[in-house]
């Protein structure tokens, strides 16, 4: 803004200067030729009156001579004096050869001896006079006795038209750079509330608490704007503090009735008949999956509180360990569980982000795996590109959890990540929540979650992370171990069912 304002004010007063000093250079240089012409002219008419008065009384053998060269000195210039037949009578610059013939033939001087004043000015693009010479006719009463031709150099009033160019040229420059400071002071004046405005915003923005913004000076609806910018501030903090208290408290208040709840239940269980056991059950099932709800609403709301910045993590490790956890799960289910790990470095992440974001994919895909099938988890590395040797543009890891259940449609793993939204068909005890945290939790690590088509049949779960490792030189698009990435047989394209050394 700051520039933006200070470029209309140079603007402008760049154009008023425009509109002032040229026109003021043309009437100058006019001027000036006018004063020179008229002074030759005065002077051609001095000598004219003189030389007559010389040739009436005879001395202008005498006289002229010591008349011409004391004009010459004084105009810096050259004056010559014929009789009526074009003969010279006197010169002030007598070593020049010059002809009677030759003088008489000049227009100048062919028109003074007919009794014609004549000026002949030629001016240069700017108005400055590059040529100038006066012939007079000398007059006496008996008739026409000869002519005055009178030149004058024209380099002095050259010079002084150039200078009063460049003075205004100067002055002008003087001029913008004052408005430049002036403006400068005053852009800087005028944008600075809307740099506050725009420093609150950016906060509000990170999610932090925007600071109120304080208008005392500057234009008023800068003011005005500043005043609804705090109002609408400090109301989207009351409403989101609002929103996480209530999550909060209301997820710590129905933990120990639905607690309660299930002990009652369990302990009905000895008292129910046959008939109704299957009822009990369900009602346990139903509670076992309202509890989980309550603790991916406490998730979600320590998430919403907690802004804690992404750290470095060691996505392997963690999957690794992640992958012993879960084993003995999967095996009582006969799912196998496989982990393609390769060397893929840190990222960034917020802590504990990985490790909830894995044990919701793996819970997920534990659910909709049926038995002896088996759950993928692959680390990928993705360089792009270098079109440049200073491009910094970043490496990312994707973590993929993979999976050959029934998968889902386009159009149900577009709702899948909406808070409490379940997929028909899908298996009984999920909440809805566990995708919606996971997509949170990568957003907040500066990445993004993704659901595509296994080429099994399954869903393909892409969590991607941003690298904190710069690639090394040779490595592959998507992993150390070449193109296609680790686990993968570069002879037939197929998925090797091996699992890697992993780390302990």
């Amino acid at each position: 803004m700051t520039r933006r304002l200070l470029l209309s004010y140079l603007s402008l007063a760049a154009l008023v200067l425009l509109c002032l000093e040229i026109p003021l250079g043309f009437v100058y240089s006019r001027s000036e030729r006018e004063r020179v012409v008229n002074a030759a002219k005065d002077e051609a008419e001095s000598v004219s009156a003189y030389a007559s008065l010389s040739l009436s009384a005879g001395r202008a053998e005498r006289d002229l001579p010591r008349r011409v060269v004391h004009c010459a000195d004084r105009i810096g210039g050259k004056v010559v004096i014929v009789d009526a037949v074009g003969t010279l009578l006197a010169t002030s610059h007598p070593r020049a050869a010059v002809m009677s013939s030759d003088l008489a033939s000049r227009p100048g001087i062919a028109a003074a001896l007919h009794g014609t004043s004549t000026v002949d000015v030629r001016t240069s693009t700017i108005g400055g006079v590059e040529y100038l010479s006066v012939a007079a006719p000398v007059r006496h009463t008996s008739g026409l006795q000869g002519a005055v031709w009178l030149t004058v150099p024209t380099r002095t009033v050259h010079e002084r038209v150039h200078h009063v160019w460049l003075l205004l040229a100067f002055g002008g420059l003087g001029v913008l750079t004052a408005v430049a400071v002036v403006g400068f002071a005053i852009a800087r004046w005028t944008g600075r509330p809307i740099r506050e405005l725009e420093r609150a915003t950016h906060e509000l923005a990170e999610g932090g608490r925007a600071t109120p913004v304080t208008m005392t000076k500057g234009p008023p609806e800068v003011r005005r704007l500043a005043t609804a910018f705090n109002r609408t501030a400090a109301r989207l903090a009351h409403l989101l503090a609002a929103q996480r208290a209530f999550a909060g408290e209301a997820s710590h208040q129905l933990k120990t009735p639905l607690a309660a709840l299930r002990l009652r239940l369990e302990n009905l269980e000895p008292n129910v008949s046959a008939r109704g056991l299957g009822s009990l059950t369900a009602a346990v099932t139903e509670t076992d999956r309202l509890s989980r709800m309550v603790e991916g609403l406490l998730a979600m709301a320590r998430l919403e509180e907690d802004s804690a910045s992404p750290a470095q993590v060691d996505v392997g490790a963690v999957c690794a360990e992640r992958h012993r956890t879960w084993k003995p799960l999967f095996e009582q289910q006969r799912v196998s569980l496989v982990l393609f790990a390769g060397s893929v470095g840190p990222v960034l992440a917020v802590p504990g982000g990985v490790e909830q974001i894995v044990d919701n994919l793996l819970s997920n895909a534990l659910r909709a795996s049926p038995r002896d099938s088996t759950v993928t988890m692959e680390l990928r590395l993705h360089v792009p590109a270098r079109r440049a040797l200073r491009d910094a543009r970043p490496a990312w890891v994707d973590l993929h959890i993979t999976d050959e259940g029934p998968g889902m449609t386009a159009e149900q793993r577009d709702r899948a990540f909406d808070r409490f939204w379940r997929a028909p068909g899908a298996p009984k005890g999920g909440t809805g929540l566990g995708l919606s945290l996971v997509q949170r939790l990568a957003h907040a690590s500066g990445g993004e979650a993704s659901l595509h088509a296994a080429s099994s049949g399954g869903l393909d779960a892409v969590i991607r992370l941003p690298s904190t490792e710069p690639p090394r030189e040779g490595q592959g698009p998507l992993g150390p171990l070449g193109p296609l990435g680790p686990g993968v047989d570069k002879a037939s394209g197929q998925r090797r069912r091996v699992i890697p050394a992993l780390r302990a």
